[in-house]
């Protein structure tokens, strides 16, 4: 995959945080395509931290996808204002994910995750790990859960 430099750089306010969210795709096709989908957003892509990763950014993002055997890895920085965002940009993909937000403390601030239609509708959400989500686009801020379910 080409590496693209026309979309957005990521906003300097962001360049001195720490990494506050990270994820899995599960079943992601490859780092590559997932990188390419980006860019069709219009992202940025950057050259990653190791042959088979891409960092991806814009204004508000910056992600370094990264291959593994049980998934793609997400980490990075997102404003926290838009972490909803970028999860709505993952499911607008098709892509089963389980992303997770902290604070400077690494507290966890926010949970989202969106999978498979074939999880009961019922179905408690999945802590973070290597399984599909659940079907629901669901969040959790502060241990309330939002969104479908009980």
């Amino acid at each position: 995959m080409d590496i693209s430099d026309e979309g957005q750089p990521l906003d300097p306010v962001w360049h001195e945080i720490s990494n506050n969210v990270c994820g899995v795709l599960a079943g992601a096709p490859s780092a590559s395509l997932v990188a390419e989908r980006f860019i069709g957003a219009g992202w940025r892509s950057l050259s990653g931290s190791s042959w088979e990763s891409y960092e991806v950014e814009t204004s508000w993002c910056r992600i370094e996808v990264d291959p593994t055997d049980r998934g793609t890895l997400l980490n990075g920085v997102v404003d926290p204002q838009r972490f909803e965002d970028l999860a709505a940009l993952l499911t607008r993909f098709g892509m089963w994910f389980s992303l997770e937000l902290y604070d400077d403390d690494r507290g966890l601030l926010r949970e989202i995750e969106a999978g498979t239609p074939s999880a009961p509708r019922d179905a408690d959400p999945q802590p973070f790990n290597w399984l599909p989500a659940p079907l629901r686009l669901w969040s959790r801020q502060g241990g309330t859960r939002r969104g479908g379910g009980r």
